[in-house]
């Protein structure tokens, strides 16, 4: 018993690899729900550190990746390779399941919002632009079950200022997004994404 751990023990420093491929396998990303799914158009990314893209996808709890996605991780990169170099973008993510799906009374919370952003840099997976919400991490509150954090993506206009009111910058939840894109004439997103996770000790 005694050789076999000892050889089990060569094989993990000799063929890190082999082990880190089985750890890799059972960690599995599960594709939404044909409902959820639905909301994914126009293959907008959302990458962040040692997942990659998370689009349209579950966060699984392996590897600790919800803890780091709540904790560590900071904003992802967005790519959209279909952007035009030259016009100006609209970035949005929300959660419109705070505090919980069955009882969103606080949606549309609002975890980023991002203008005038170059199509030049949605290509290559940067976001510069004019910040009027910082970005937010995902953080679930416990027993809430699972919360859609989506990605919404809007052509803006090529002289046009969006701004938030006092109001609006004072409060992240309750924010009235269909108002929001009514008031600057937004229309519908040209790309659209979402994740799902919850509380990492659930």
């Amino acid at each position: 018993m005694k050789l076999l751990g000892a050889v089990l023990v060569a094989l993990s420093l000799l063929l890190p690899g082999a082990w880190a491929s089985e750890a890799s396998r059972t960690c599995i990303f599960q594709t939404l729900s044909e409902a959820d799914h639905e909301f994914c158009r126009g293959d907008l990314e959302i990458i962040y550190p040692e997942v990659g893209d998370v689009s349209c996808s579950y966060i699984p709890k392996c590897h600790e990746y919800r803890r780091k996605l709540s904790e560590e991780w900071g904003q992802p990169r967005i790519r959209y390779p279909w952007a035009k170099k030259n016009k100006k973008y609209v970035l949005v993510m929300v959660d419109p399941d705070a505090p919980n799906r069955e009882n969103p009374r606080l949606r549309f919370w609002r975890h980023w919002l991002v203008t005038d952003i170059l199509g030049s840099d949605l290509r290559v997976g940067k976001i510069k632009g004019k910040v009027l919400t910082d970005y937010n991490r995902p953080k679930p509150a416990r027993y809430s079950g699972y919360h859609r954090y989506q990605f919404r993506l809007y052509r803006q206009s090529q002289h046009q200022t969006i701004s938030l009111s006092s109001e609006e910058q004072q409060s992240l939840g309750t924010w009235d997004l269909k108002d929001f894109v009514e008031d600057f004439h937004l229309g519908h997103p040209v790309a659209a994404t979402q994740f799902l996770t919850k509380n990492c000790k659930d």
